[in-house]
């Protein structure tokens, strides 16, 4: 019997793999690098792992749920460990809010702030829950087909004023400009301008207050390593190193998958946890559909990029978090260079991931692995030089980081990488370097976003950031929930 196929081993693709598996039904994950797990790549270099992408596991429970529907455990194959704080956020100033979920202390730390803002972050907690029961619980696994869809979420999204942008929103509740920034700044974890982005990404805080966040012993890497292991005792297949050339259709449906090294693999249906923009560009190029979708989908706005730097030190800075937000000087302008500018920002604000904080079997004896990411425009809004600017920005945030947060930092650096837009484009086949894909504005969410199942192609599906209900861990495995749900009912009998 012909496998149903998903193509790309991301978190997505694994999840909704396995659930197609669980269910009967004999899948086949095709992932075109040399490992799995998409953004979650793993590098290993002289004795450090480096986990490339994600770091924030913000809901646990949807993955115990995996595991779950075929009666094993998430436990079993992977442990996760809870994150305290949760994220570290540090100003230059020289404020520092400890962020977590206890609620005295959290309250305490407001305080100092301004306290008149305690009252009103109780009230931005209550309606960021309410967003989180209707966006997340209610609406985050739904798939959204028709436009009667959103009409029936339209009134309780109306209530919400999913209209407002997140920033707005937080400072309807909150004054003091710190407290802003940082109950603000999460939609930027998901590709999404604080100043632009729909208030219903404001449920981030919520789901984080929720479930807490998490860290795999081992780094992410070994959460993409439970989940292949899962897949695979349930009798899945995942072959590596096989990339997709071309989508066969016969009319409107796809017959077979073409791989680039010839072989032609007849299927039932596809899964596409690839770039949107370029599944249909690509794999369908001979489609009407896909000639069609492409376009359209390029007149979309897409995120932003990242520069990401993977640096392991002889050294292991027991002074930082596990998670650790660096905000530069600017907060409104720069984001708005982030989105809107053709020419890389002068500053900077950073994420500076920390992992030995929690497992230090991640490093050498003594040492340190770390990460630490900019945002910065994606390729069609600033036509950059990445192998010029890639490693001038470089030398700026060892720099910056060694004078502000890391002493002695390059005396003590061993080994070193820079991943650019050009890297997001080239290795990640993202479309114009985008970080994560097609931006969360609300014109561009739920049934406006890229459908899980294709409207004409109707054994096409997609999965992953790029659709509903779109980029993060949570989103993506969300989304495998949504589509599993609608392949399960057209592949079963």
């Amino acid at each position: 019997m012909d496998r149903t196929i998903v193509i790309g081993a991301g978190f997505g693709g694994l999840a909704l793999a396995i659930r197609l598996q669980s269910a009967g039904i004999p899948t086949l994950l095709l992932e075109g690098r040399d490992k799995p797990g998409g953004r979650a790549y793993v590098y290993q270099e002289q004795g450090f792992t480096f986990d490339a992408g994600p770091t924030v596991i913000t809901d646990p429970s949807a993955i115990e749920e995996l595991f779950a529907l075929s009666g094993k455990r998430l436990e079993d194959y992977v442990e996760l460990m809870p994150v305290t704080p949760f994220y570290r956020l540090c100003w230059e100033d020289g404020k520092v809010l400890d962020y977590d979920n206890d609620q005295a202390r959290l309250e305490a730390q407001i305080t100092r702030f301004n306290p008149r803002d305690v009252e009103g972050y109780r009230k931005f907690l209550r309606y960021s829950q309410a967003v989180f029961k209707e966006g997340y619980l209610k609406l985050g696994t739904v798939p959204f087909l028709s436009f009667r869809d959103m009409l029936k979420a339209g009134p309780q999204l109306a209530r919400l004023q999913a209209w407002r942008s997140v920033y707005s929103m937080v400072a309807s509740f909150i004054e003091e400009d710190h407290l802003r920034q940082a109950f603000s700044f999460h939609s930027l974890l998901v590709g999404g301008n604080p100043f632009a982005t729909s208030s219903i990404y404001t449920l981030i805080h919520a789901l984080e207050r929720e479930w807490g966040v998490w860290f795999p012993r081992g780094g992410t890497g070994a959460l993409v390593q439970g989940m292949v292991k899962l897949f695979e005792d349930l009798g899945g297949k995942i072959e590596l190193n096989a990339k997709v050339g071309k989508l066969e259709t016969a009319g409107d449906k796809i017959i077979a998958v073409q791989l680039e090294d010839g072989r032609r693999l007849p299927t039932p249906a596809v899964a596409s946890n690839g770039d949107v923009v370029n599944t249909y560009q690509k794999l369908l190029a001979d489609h009407p559909v896909g000639k069609a979708r492409s376009t359209s989908l390029k007149r979309k706005r897409m995120s932003n990029s990242l520069f990401v730097l993977y640096f392991g030190l002889n050294h292991h800075h027991s002074q930082l978090a596990h998670h650790t937000v660096c905000f530069g000087p600017r907060y409104q302008a720069l984001i708005n260079e982030i989105f809107n500018s053709d020419k890389l920002a002068d500053d900077f604000s950073l994420y500076l991931h920390a992992p030995c904080v929690t497992d230090p079997s991640l490093a050498p004896e003594g040492g340190g692995s770390y990460y630490v990411l900019a945002p910065v425009p994606h390729l069609g809004t600033a036509d950059i030089d990445w192998n010029v600017e890639g490693p001038r920005l470089r030398d700026r945030i060892f720099a910056y980081l060694e004078e502000r947060y890391m002493p002695g930092l390059r005396e003590q650096l061993v080994t070193h990488r820079m991943f650019t837009p050009f890297d997001f484009r080239d290795e990640l086949d993202a479309h114009l370097g985008s970080a994560f894909s097609v931006e969360p504005i609300l014109t561009q969410s739920a049934w406006f976003r890229p459908h899980n199942r294709d409207d004409q192609i109707d054994n096409l599906y997609l999965v992953g950031a790029g659709t509903h209900p779109g980029a993060g861990v949570p989103g993506v495995i969300g989304s495998a929930k949504a589509t599993a749900g609608l392949m399960l009912e057209d592949l079963t009998p």
